[in-house]
């Protein structure tokens, strides 16, 4: 791929945040860093806060209180498009423009950045997931199955090379045979580019295979980080005994089939 629009990878952390709505508590005080460079997941149960957490680095979602800071500055200070475009976001379903072509959705945060080679950049992140540009540039998102929406929608995410990539439950919708696939390509592009990264999924299993860290949420709260080797020796709560127990039960059984 291209020159990237940074210099490098850039740490995230948030700080003591919290999050209310609706007199619902979705994040009640939760400290969390990624150094510059590293994958770390955030894995818990549907309402555990992860994806709540992750939209507060993209300014998604304003904290009630607590500090959510790129590369040292915090975020509250940013225009969220100036901050969007220099940080590489995948939701679950893609997000896809579904009147643009391929070419056109990978390239549009370089086309934004008004950067002069921006269909180049968006052609070597199409690339750079699998996709050739002879092949997919011309076709629309209704055109493509689901492995290959979320490859356009990752390619979208690194054309800019930003110095952070937010993924909430990226391959969650996808079969597994797909799923597969993209865990392989993410992969591959974390061990490339290095690109500092926060993923939301509720599966262990691929928080394991992707992540170099893994913090386990629930009801708004951090229950353990670690890596599983290590939550496996010393669990820091039985909820966390419990997820690795279910984890490795589930894991055995795909093992056997």
């Amino acid at each position: 791929m291209g020159n990237g629009s940074t210099s490098g990878p850039l740490g995230l952390e948030a700080k003591d945040v919290r999050f209310t709505i609706g007199g619902v508590t979705a994040l009640a005080g939760v400290s969390v860093q990624v150094a510059p460079g590293r994958c770390v997941a955030l894995v818990g149960e549907s309402g555990a806060g992860k994806t709540t957490l992750l939209r507060c680095f993209n300014r998604m979602i304003v904290p009630t209180s607590g500090a959510v800071m790129i590369g040292g500055d915090p975020v509250s200070g940013q225009q969220p498009e100036h901050l969007r475009r220099r940080v590489g976001y995948v939701p679950q379903h893609g997000g896809l423009l579904p009147h643009w072509t391929v070419r056109k959705n990978a390239s549009m945060v370089p086309d934004l950045n008004e950067s002069p080679n921006a269909f180049e950049e968006g052609r070597q992140a199409l690339a750079a997931v699998g996709l050739t540009e002879e092949i997919f540039a011309d076709r629309f998102p209704h055109e493509l199955s689901g492995g290959q929406r979320q490859r356009v929608a990752l390619a979208r995410a690194i054309a800019a090379r930003p110095g952070v990539l937010l993924m909430d439950e990226p391959f969650g919708a996808l079969d597994a045979i797909s799923r597969a696939e993209l865990q392989a390509v993410c992969s591959e592009l974390q061990r490339e580019l290095r690109i500092t990264t926060l993923l939301v999924t509720h599966d262990l299993v691929e928080a394991d295979y992707l992540a170099d860290e893994i913090v386990v949420m629930r009801a708004g709260l951090v229950e353990q980080r670690g890596t599983v080797d290590e939550m496996l020796d010393q669990p820091a709560t039985p909820y966390v005994k419990s997820l690795l127990d279910r984890a490795l039960a589930g894991a055995r059984r795909l093992g056997d089939s």
